[in-house]
């Protein structure tokens, strides 16, 4: 049944916003945090690919992980959100623990991602993934990016992975829709299928998917929370309008340089924080930037439009 689900919603895989020197900007990191619980968000994701973890260091993380618990702690929505770390690498110890210390500082899960450029095969991803639910003290979202990581979880892998007690979820990024379908059919039932591809989150919710872990609800949290709110409801057609409406950004972030670049920039254009990214990723250039802008500008998210379609931003201090 879905609500014995442990994870179901919109889940923000949050940027890592850096001042001009490289340095985190804590205080606009801080009011992104503030302002995705405002927006009703379903969970925070800290520290995975869209936040740039592959350049921070492990103080930095741990920096990211309990600041973003601190500020979902101080709100009375935090019985109902999960904050999920990622804890992913292509070094089992290393994933095990990462994973340790993300449960020592109180999330709710971790997000691990398939070893990259190893290649396992499917016997030793499994094996992988079982250490590290074994080991690493959290419920454990297996994370299915072949186009970053070079590998594949097949179907049949993920489905034993999936009868451990601690591998609770899958975000399936793999564009494999003959893949996705076997496992919403075979999975357990309590077992969550989250997209790792925002423009795939309605198709997926049709087929009993439970979500998204999202790049766009950086920008638009409250949108991409309602497009999984009016699924859970059975309002199709609600559903429907916001993901045809909000689409169009959807592709965006994925276009002109690897995510997070476009999102980053995206954001940036918003007033949200800089553009600054660690190498070797750079913003956006133009004439990728010129038209993130004029489409962030025909969606109502930049502009005098834009105050009654995007949620301010906190007030630093505001909890």
């Amino acid at each position: 049944m879905p609500a014995a689900r442990q994870f179901r919603g919109a889940f923000t895989a949050l940027i890592t916003p850096f001042r001009e020197d490289g340095s985190i900007d804590e205080t606009a990191f801080r009011n992104l945090v503030r302002r995705q619980i405002d927006a009703c968000i379903h969970g925070l994701v800290p520290c995975g690919t869209t936040g740039e973890t592959p350049t921070l260091s492990h103080e930095e993380d741990e920096w990211v992980i309990g600041t973003t618990l601190e500020i979902a702690g101080a709100r009375p929505s935090r019985d109902r959100l999960r904050v999920i770390a990622g804890t992913g690498s292509n070094s089992t110890q290393t994933a095990i623990k990462s994973t340790r210390r993300a449960a020592a500082l109180g999330v709710d899960a971790a997000l691990v991602v398939a070893p990259y450029y190893n290649k396992p095969d499917q016997r030793m991803m499994e094996a992988h993934f079982r250490a590290v639910a074994d080991e690493g003290d959290l419920p454990i979202i297996v994370y299915n990016i072949p186009g970053r990581t070079g590998v594949n979880i097949e179907a049949a892998t993920l489905l034993r992975l999936a009868e451990h007690p601690r591998i609770v979820a899958v975000k399936e990024a793999s564009a494999n829709m003959e893949q996705i379908q076997t496992i919403l059919r075979e999975r357990p039932a309590d077992f969550s299928i989250l997209s790792g591809d925002d423009n795939w989150t309605l198709p997926l919710l049709a087929m009993g998917g439970d979500g998204v872990i999202s790049t766009t609800s950086n920008e638009i949290p409250g949108p991409m929370a309602e497009i999984c709110d009016a699924a859970f409801a059975g309002d199709w057609d609600q559903a429907r309008r916001l993901h045809e409406r909000w689409l169009p950004l959807m592709r965006a972030n994925f276009v002109g340089g690897p995510n997070p670049s476009p999102v980053k920039t995206a954001m940036s254009i918003m007033g949200l924080c800089g553009d600054t990214m660690r190498m070797p990723l750079l913003p956006l250039e133009e004439p990728f930037r010129g038209r993130m802008r004029m489409l962030l500008e025909t969606l109502g998210l930049v502009g005098e439009s834009s105050k009654s379609t995007a949620p301010a931003v906190a007030a630093p201090g505001r909890a």
